[in-house]
């Protein structure tokens, strides 16, 4: 009855105003949120630009500085000056192999073996499941990772012309390598298997644990400083970044400063996104808000004399407290249904440019949205009780 009464004065276009603009900033912000967890894991398999900021820093050679002794190694307080660095959140060294390695593979009965050079660096610098990389004393089998690039070679270069299969990363982990060091007069073969492939290392790794115990055993030559280094950057679109390397004569490889500001972008376009959903969604409750204080304005007179019959200011306010949850309810629902067929688009499409990538649910679509539900109804909830308590003072 209380329903009947106090409905007379309800706006229909105010209320759908409001339920279509919360639904704009409540679809803009799922919709950030689930495609920012959909594709994350497109970017934190191999040399994930999302997952961490890396760049491999190493001096400029020069005929002339070699002609004249320069050391290309990185001395201590270089190291040292990188890492006091205000863009560096942390700095690897890589440490080389100083004695001879060669390694051999049987391959439909060709012998294939060639000359390696080995590199470690430590194990967080790895962009693989480190589950398979470690390395005991004792232990005979050494866990190797090559750069995805060699096996790119294999297949479509060397593979091709010698009329040998195509080899998949399963297949190549399951081979086996015979490695021979060589170094102060002794010798000794082990057993290689390669337990990943990597985008971010161009360069043969072997498990650092393993390194410095070979270097100590074979190594001939002096130790001398890192000859290149894996930076961790806070931010790799700050312009100190480029301008210090130049000044000291340093070189990233590759484009990895480039790969570092689209990551930059990337975050802060999903930041802006997100942002305009809640703007949205802060200026759609206002608009409830409103429509709800005209509507009680409108039945004030009504409202005094409900509380002087005597009912309670919990039961006048329930009506309007609970059209707003009906209404935030049915925002929340239509979109999730909205983000969900959306979703069924894009991920046809990562589907295709992915066939490997791992789709998850759209949990934390539900969990956002459900936040956000119960946030807006608690403040509609407690905004309209405090109405009809100024109402009754």
């Amino acid at each position: 009855m209380i329903w009947k009464l106090l409905r007379q004065h309800i706006s229909v276009p105010q209320l759908a105003g409001f339920a279509l603009a919360n639904l704009c900033g409540m679809v803009i912000i799922l919709m950030g949120v689930q495609f920012y967890r959909d594709v994350l894991p497109v970017f934190i398999q191999g040399d994930s630009f999302m997952k961490e900021d890396y760049v491999i820093v190493s001096k400029q050679v020069s005929t002339l500085g070699s002609v004249m002794g320069r050391n290309s190694a990185f001395s201590k307080s270089e190291v040292r000056e990188l890492e006091e660095q205000p863009f560096t959140k942390s700095v690897g060294e890589f440490t080389a192999a100083r004695f001879k390695v060669s390694a051999g593979m049987g391959l439909q009965g060709m012998r294939l073996s060639t000359a390696l050079f080995l590199e470690a660096v430590p194990d967080r610098y790895v962009d693989i499941d480190l589950k398979d990389w470690t390395f005991l004393p004792g232990q005979e089998e050494i866990p190797i990772v090559l750069p995805r690039n060699y096996l790119n070679l294999y297949n479509f270069g060397f593979a091709q012309s010698r009329s040998l299969p195509q080899l998949s990363e399963g297949v190549m982990g399951m081979m086996k390598l015979d490695i021979r060091m060589s170094g102060k007069g002794q010798s000794k073969q082990m057993r290689g298997r390669i337990v990943g492939f990597s985008d971010r290392l161009n360069t043969i790794l072997v498990p650092e644990a393993f390194m410095d115990r070979a270097n100590a055993i074979y190594g001939e030559s002096k130790e001398a400083g890192p000859s290149r280094l894996i930076l961790e950057v806070n931010n790799p679109a700050d312009d100190r970044i480029a301008k210090y390397f130049e000044e000291k004569g340093y070189e990233a490889e590759g484009d990895k400063l480039d790969a570092g500001k689209t990551a930059w972008f990337l975050r802060v376009i999903v930041g802006i996104v997100l942002m305009v959903g809640l703007v949205i969604s802060v200026l759609s409750f206002y608009i409830l808000m409103l429509s709800v204080y005209l509507l009680l304005q409108k039945n004030t007179h009504k409202l005094e004399n409900l509380l002087l019959i005597g009912y309670s200011p919990v039961r006048v306010a329930l009506p309007y407290q609970s059209l707003t949850i009906v209404l935030n309810a049915v925002v929340l629902i239509l979109g999730l249904f909205m983000v969900s067929l959306v979703r069924e688009g894009y991920l046809d499409v990562l589907g295709r440019m992915f066939p490997q990538l791992e789709v998850g649910s759209m949990w934390w679509s539900v969990v956002v949205g459900i936040l956000l539900f119960a946030g807006v109804s608690v403040l509609n909830i407690v905004a309209i009780r405090r109405k009809i308590d100024s109402i009754v003072k």
